[in-house]
């Protein structure tokens, strides 16, 4: 026995049946995934704003060390010891209270260095050294302004 195929058979032409169900499938996946997305409203969030606190609370000050050309040393415009010393007594003294009393009040104690053009390296050395004494690690630099 012989089958004939009729050439008109092998061709059914463009399937809509199938492409009905996988647009449903996906609509249904698309369906069940909407459901499990949380809502931003619904997320546990605090946004950052202000905080009251039972006491003040002070801000970091800021001591200005300027080293002059001369040598002249003067931390916040007051002067301190003489342009030839070396070891900066006064100065020690001055910045290890400094030191005590922003540990006191658990903050840092920051220093900024400003030193002329025309002064002598060393100078910086020895204020440095007075910062190393008193334990002060926060410490910038910059160069004075000129006029």
């Amino acid at each position: 026995m012989r089958l004939e195929l009729n050439q008109n058979e092998g061709n059914l032409g463009f399937q809509i049946a199938p492409m009905i169900d996988v647009v449903f499938v996906i609509m249904l996946f698309f369906m069940v995934m909407a459901g499990a997305v949380k809502v931003e409203n619904e997320l546990n969030t605090q946004l950052p704003g202000t905080a009251e606190t039972s006491n003040s609370t002070d801000f970091v000050d800021e001591q200005i060390i300027t080293i002059s050309d001369t040598g002249e040393i003067s931390l916040n415009d007051e002067p301190f010891d003489s342009a030839t010393s070396k070891e900066l007594p006064q100065l020690k003294g001055t910045l290890m209270r400094l030191k005590q009393n922003a540990d006191a009040a658990k903050t840092p104690a920051v220093v900024t260095i400003v030193s002329d053009t025309q002064a002598k390296y060393s100078r910086t050395i020895d204020v440095l050294d007075a910062l190393a004494v008193a334990k002060i690690d926060n410490v910038t630099f910059t160069v004075a302004e000129e006029e």
